[in-house]
């Protein structure tokens, strides 16, 4: 959260005096200065859009260890479990490692470097090996964080929220338990998810 307010207020101020010089210097010049003011418009609202996710990115990486994982499943075409055509990762149920879960890549402007590295038969592999092995906290039954790793491979970086939409407390979109139980249930609660206040019984399959 820290590293987003700093990136947004350098931004607004790259965009200001951008903005300035624009108005102080004579027409003929003053287009020089347009790109800037444009690129600048456009990362300061790509923070600002992503203020919110960074919050729940917070409450996750609380409640949810950072796992290395490797050969996670992954497509940029539609999943055969799912409606959605979007990108996908599958992970195992916490509680039935045999059942994959699939996580969707929601569309928005943060989802374009991944899918690079998503990639199809003729990515570079180079692309491919930025995200193996995969950093993962969460829970992929209702919300959870990915990240790439650092060029020296021991930290995070370009942390990503996904979630499941029956956690997002969407109208008309009803929680769903997974068969999970009370503590992991209250984890997932803690860390932003909805979820139901109780077990309830329901088909194993994908909730979406």
């Amino acid at each position: 959260m820290g590293a987003t307010a700093g990136r947004l207020i350098g931004w607004t101020a790259v965009w200001i005096a951008s903005l300035f010089l624009i108005v102080a210097t004579p027409p003929w010049s003053g287009w020089i200065f347009l790109p800037p003011l444009l690129y600048a418009t456009f990362r300061a609202v790509l923070q600002l859009a992503y203020i919110r996710p960074s919050l729940y990115i917070r409450r996750v990486l609380q409640q949810y260890p950072w796992q290395l994982l490797t050969g996670v499943p992954r497509g940029r075409n539609k999943h055969p479990a799912v409606q959605e055509d979007e990108m996908w990762l599958e992970l195992p149920n916490p509680e039935r490692p045999d059942e994959q879960i699939p996580l969707l890549f929601l569309s928005g402007m943060r989802t374009l470097w991944w899918m690079r590295r998503f990639g199809t038969a003729r990515t570079k592999p180079e692309l491919k090996a930025q995200i193996e092995p995969l950093w993962f906290a969460g829970d992929p039954r209702f919300i959870a964080v990915i990240a790439a790793g650092s060029r020296s491979g021991t930290a995070p970086r370009r942390l990503h929220l996904l979630y499941q939409l029956t956690a997002t407390g969407r109208r008309g979109v009803a929680p769903i338990d997974w068969d999970a139980g009370p503590a992991a249930l209250e984890r997932a609660r803690r860390s932003g998810a909805h979820v139901p206040p109780t077990v309830s019984p329901h088909p194993h399959v994908h909730p979406h």
